[in-house]
């Protein structure tokens, strides 16, 4: 077993790959039991016009492709944002290890807060959760960008149109 990595920080780095291409700011790296990146994405709802192309799902659509399997048993995800049901469901289905993530989010998560899908019965596999690795920086990176939106800023790196 190879000693604890934490690999938010690329997950943060997607992130913010997301805010600069107008997306909401979060990021996901998905990593197997040895430690190795094998799928990293961030959200890309807009740029594809799909409700469902969170970073989080676009991670592990890209992982289980890459392993011609629809579970991830071994695998690790890093999330700068706490999961969405959606999200979460996605994880449990795939049958993730452990989940890691960085920002608390009460209004729409689904792990700590609102729905809670792990805790539920007919939840088939709860992941192993850690919560607040990088919370400081994610929430930042949120904050930011939606009080750009709100001024009718740019975001940094963002072109004009």
């Amino acid at each position: 077993m190879s000693p604890f990595a934490s690999h938010m920080r690329l997950a943060l780095d997607e992130a913010r790959a997301a805010a600069r291409r107008g997306e909401v700011p979060v990021g996901a790296v998905l990593v197997d039991a040895s430690g190795r990146v094998v799928a990293q994405a961030g959200n890309r709802t807009r740029e594809k016009s799909d409700p469902t192309a969170h970073a989080e799902i676009e991670a592990i659509r890209a992982a289980c492709s890459a392993a011609g399997s629809e579970r991830l048993p071994g695998h690790d995800l890093y999330v700068t944002l706490e999961p969405c049901p959606m999200c979460a469901a996605a994880i449990s289905a795939a049958r993730i290890r452990r989940l890691y993530y960085g920002a608390p989010d009460a209004k729409s998560g689904g792990v700590a807060h609102g729905a809670r899908v792990f805790a539920h019965a007919q939840c088939h596999h709860a992941p192993e959760v850690y919560d607040g690795i990088g919370a400081e920086v994610a929430e930042a990176l949120l904050k930011d960008f939606f009080a750009a939106r709100r001024a009718g800023g740019k975001q940094a790196g963002e072109e004009a149109s």
